[in-house]
């Protein structure tokens, strides 16, 4: 959501949207801590450890699947861009450069 006020504009994030990786209880407090939603699914190991202490192991982490869907999208788009293998082993050294073949790389898909 923009700013509406005058000042410095929003930098923080409504919610990060994340795989299993990043499933882990530092992570889930410290976006809490922030105001920030975590859209992480569950990791496996970690389900299995919350039922096995029954009521002592707490409700499961909130997740919304329709927005995690929307991850799906982003990482499609990465794969189509690394395609490009300029862009998939960074040849360029310089920075405007890499940023030029990935926008020439974009307009081309």
């Amino acid at each position: 959501m923009p700013r509406t006020g005058v000042g410095r504009p929003r930098r923080r994030p409504d919610a990060v949207i994340a795989d299993k990786a990043y499933s882990s209880r530092a992570i889930r407090q410290t976006l809490r801590r922030r105001g920030i939603r975590a859209v992480i699914p569950e990791r496996a190991d970690q389900k299995t450890n919350r039922m096995r202490r029954g009521r002592a192991g707490g409700r499961p982490p909130a997740f919304d699947r329709d927005l995690y869907k929307a991850r799906n999208v982003v990482e499609r788009c990465f794969n189509r861009l690394k395609q490009f293998r300029a862009i998939a082993t960074r040849f360029d050294k310089f920075a405007d450069h890499y940023k030029a073949g990935i926008r020439l790389a974009s307009l081309i898909l």
